[in-house]
């Protein structure tokens, strides 16, 4: 009986090593797979031609925060691929300046409106309202955003600035996408981009409501492609890490921190192709370096690494601003 019931033990032990033997064989592949598809993405899989989005016929592109950095790169872009551009940020002179240097390129149309998306004010939209209804607009280019000044943890930051996040990262977000939409409707096509952010797919503590407000774009983009996708409108979050620009606070390039020319090529030659975000409906990582980067974090470690990992990082972040304010403080009482 005894001899039986070790027999029996042995081949209960040798089946659990062939069924982990099986999932982990299965588990490579997939992965395998996964990281060949990525590399499909990224060097064969063809994009969506903007000409679909009515470039070179009269059509326009939207741009919000579009006097700097990402959003100035959208706008020139654009307009080199023949759309006439509708400007939007807060600064006129940068706007005026920027639509100039477009017309005299490009030989495009364009126009700028100056708002301030953080006061929310009703007569700037209703403004807007008016100006777009008149346009073919085939692109809008959601961009515009704001964050918290240094990783702050929540019950630190400023009623201030939580107010302005809200209300330019979520409410601008669906306030101009609404004014917009209509004109799209009516021509059956149209491309909505928004500039989205590593820190929406991993919960960012010290940046908690940027990082939360983040993760809503991503979690609309997807519920709203889902809707217009039969009305032949794309909606693409683009998951963004780094790129040097004013918002990022960083002003040298690197390997995994682009400048935003090549950044912005990258994501209007790969419309349509998911990239290192397969796995979110509706988003695209398609800048080779966020790509890989997006697809390690996605199937390495768990999301509770990341986050811890996350948060020393942004508590050491947080540590080097606060002494850098105490130096600057000291030096202004100095003078």
């Amino acid at each position: 009986m005894s001899s039986f019931s070790s027999d029996k033990f042995v081949q209960i032990s040798q089946a659990g090593v062939f069924l982990l033997a099986v999932v982990g064989a299965l588990t490579i592949t997939v992965k395998t797979l996964s990281f060949w598809k990525l590399l499909f993405d990224l060097y064969i899989r063809p994009g969506k031609s903007l000409k679909k989005f009515g470039a070179g016929t009269g059509a326009w592109a939207v741009i919000t925060g579009a006097s700097d950095g990402i959003g100035k790169e959208f706008a020139y872009q654009l307009a080199a691929a023949k759309f006439n551009i509708l400007l939007i940020s807060r600064t006129a002179s940068k706007l005026q300046d920027i639509s100039n240097d477009i017309e005299s390129k490009y030989q495009v149309e364009s126009k700028i409106y100056a708002m301030d998306f953080t006061n929310g004010d009703k007569k700037d939209y209703e403004n807007l309202k008016e100006i777009i209804e008149r346009l073919d607009v085939g692109v809008l280019i959601n961009n515009v955003a704001t964050n918290h000044e240094i990783p702050t943890p929540f019950i630190l930051e400023s009623d201030e600035i939580i107010h302005n996040i809200v209300e330019v990262n979520i409410s601008g977000l669906l306030r101009i996408t609404k004014i917009i939409l209509p004109r799209m409707l009516s021509s059956n096509r149209g491309l909505i981009i928004n500039v989205g952010s590593f820190s929406g797919m991993i919960p960012t503590p010290y940046l908690s409501v940027y990082s939360a407000s983040k993760a809503f774009m991503s979690t609309w983009s997807a519920a709203l492609g889902a809707e217009l996708k039969s009305k032949g409108i794309v909606v693409e979050n683009v998951n963004t890490y780094f790129v040097v620009s004013a918002m990022s606070k960083i002003r040298r390039s690197s390997w995994l921190i682009p400048y935003p020319n090549p950044y912005v090529r990258s994501v209007l030659s790969k419309i349509g192709v998911p990239g290192g975000a397969s796995y979110i409906p509706y988003s695209s990582n398609v800048y080779p370096s966020h790509a890989f980067i997006n697809w390690i974090i996605t199937n390495t470690f768990s999301w509770s690494f990341w986050v811890k990992k996350g948060l020393a990082q942004q508590e050491n972040i947080r540590k080097r601003a606060l002494k850098k304010r105490e130096r600057e403080a000291a030096a202004a009482k100095a003078q």
